[in-house]
């Protein structure tokens, strides 16, 4: 690896490569030597730098990216002024997808796109109902995110 980064430039590698090598590290629980170094340069003291590489090696041993991944598409789902309004709606109980329409001033393909991307993300679930597609929250964790995001806001105002 140190071969690598004195190949691309004589500096010590930034946050981005610093990332890429606790990554790949991460499999031996292991944080390069650059870290401890770049992390000294930046703090000015090598054992509170080889102290706190310490705890981020232990902390990133224990994070697991698939549920990153699995987090980050969720939050992503909920990051769209639409559908924040469609899990409000919802947040009332089951609607068809004509009500949430309505609800939302927007056109069927739309609306159906963003019922579709909270459906993968698993914050909703559909029911048919004959030719009726409805929808509600998928678990009560739903409102609590949503009531944790309403506290924040008031927090901020």
């Amino acid at each position: 690896m140190r071969g690598l980064f004195e190949a691309r430039s004589a500096k010590p590698p930034g946050s981005k490569e610093l990332r890429l090598l606790l990554r790949v590290d991460q499999s031996m629980a292991c944080v390069p030597k650059e870290a401890v170094s770049r992390m000294t340069r930046l703090i000015g003291d090598a054992g509170k730098a080889e102290c706190k590489v310490d705890k981020l090696r232990s902390i990133t041993s224990k994070l697991d990216e698939k549920d990153i991944e699995v987090e980050a598409e969720i939050f992503k789902a909920m990051a769209d002024p639409c559908r924040l309004k469609i899990l409000s709606l919802l947040r009332e109980g089951e609607l068809c997808v004509c009500e949430i329409m309505v609800g939302v001033d927007r056109p069927q393909s739309s609306t159906s796109h963003h019922l579709s991307i909270l459906k993968d993300a698993g914050l909703i679930k559909e029911r048919k109902d004959g030719r009726w597609s409805r929808y509600r929250l998928s678990e009560g964790v739903v409102i609590d995110m949503l009531n944790l995001v309403k506290l924040m806001k008031e927090a901020k105002v």
